[in-house]
């Protein structure tokens, strides 16, 4: 796999989208295995920089945003590209965000070709990364525009909830208008239903609904709500990395494994047994199959 581009988008917030960023890196990562494969590049579009603190260090944080080498540097050709890159692991390179990106909209707005800025400018890295993931703000401005200008395809967090529905259609009318007019080739890698809390039945029902209206689209694999997924990026570590046996970190594991098979073409499985016996299983067909269950003995 080379230079797969794969944007993270949801206008909502709070949908798990920067979790799915961060962690989905962390996890592409370690499946194709250090020196076997090219890195990771990770890309922070989103002002708040939640992706960026996610991976970083607190002790290094401030000197990231305080060093002038950001994507809004390159996006507005203050600086080059390659200059604003940082290696944070091993097998992962980070575009890290800046404050200032909330107004590169506004200075964009101007430039000839405003839409089509991040895929120039990213176009001599491409094939120096198998995957691209870009973090995008919870909008559908130029920043967002400018990632799925540029992407291969797209990648939709949705947590399970009733207004989530009505915001994924948003989302999806978007998509289509991209599709027509500037980017004919892009996919939507899926639906990642997030926040998973598999006591409320509400979200058995959005997976439900979710599943009859996009058999195709929606990932088999589900991200539970999960405490080490809340308290990883306060050290700037992946789950994977804070607690690798956490029902998170086997969930982005999982969800890692979907994106390389549906990027090569072949049918995502999915396991049917527990990787340790006990543990949940953090997939549609397990998760249907246990609430079958629960009403036939509730009933």
């Amino acid at each position: 796999m080379v230079g797969r581009f794969v944007v993270i988008a949801n206008q909502k917030g709070g949908v798990g989208k920067t979790t799915t960023a961060v962690n989905l890196a962390v996890a592409l990562a370690q499946l194709t295995g250090p020196g076997s494969n090219l890195p990771i590049l990770l890309i922070d579009l989103d002002p708040q920089g939640n992706a960026t603190s996610g991976l970083t260090p607190p002790a290094e944080l401030a000197g990231i945003r305080a060093s002038g080498r950001s994507i809004y540097e390159a996006i507005i050709g203050r600086i080059m590209i390659a200059d604003a890159l940082r290696r944070i692991r091993e097998s992962i390179f980070l575009l890290p965000s800046s404050s200032d990106l909330v107004g590169a909209e506004v200075e964009l707005a101007a430039v000839e070709g405003r839409e089509q800025r991040l895929k120039d400018i990213l176009a001599p890295l491409r094939n120096q990364y198998s995957f691209i993931l870009v973090d995008t703000p919870p909008s559908l401005g130029l920043l967002t525009l400018n990632a799925m200008v540029a992407a291969d395809s797209i990648l939709v967090p949705m947590q399970c909830e009733y207004y989530a529905l009505e915001g994924l259609s948003a989302l999806l009318g978007t998509i289509s208008r991209v599709r027509k007019v500037l980017n004919p080739p892009l996919q939507i890698d899926g639906i990642v239903l997030t926040m998973f809390d598999a006591r409320n039945r509400l979200s058995h029902e959005i997976a439900r609904d979710v599943n009859q209206h996009f058999p195709d689209k929606l990932f088999q694999t589900v991200i539970p709500r999960n405490v080490r997924l809340s308290e990883s990026p306060s050290h700037g570590l992946s789950v994977i990395e804070y607690d690798a046996k956490s029902a998170g970190a086997e969930a982005y594991r999982a969800l890692a494994d979907e994106v390389v098979q549906r990027a090569a073409g072949t049918p995502a499985s999915s396991p049917e047994v527990s990787p340790e016996p006990g543990r949940r299983l953090w997939n549609l067909r397990a998760l249907f199959s246990r609430e079958t269950d629960r009403m036939r003995r509730s009933g």
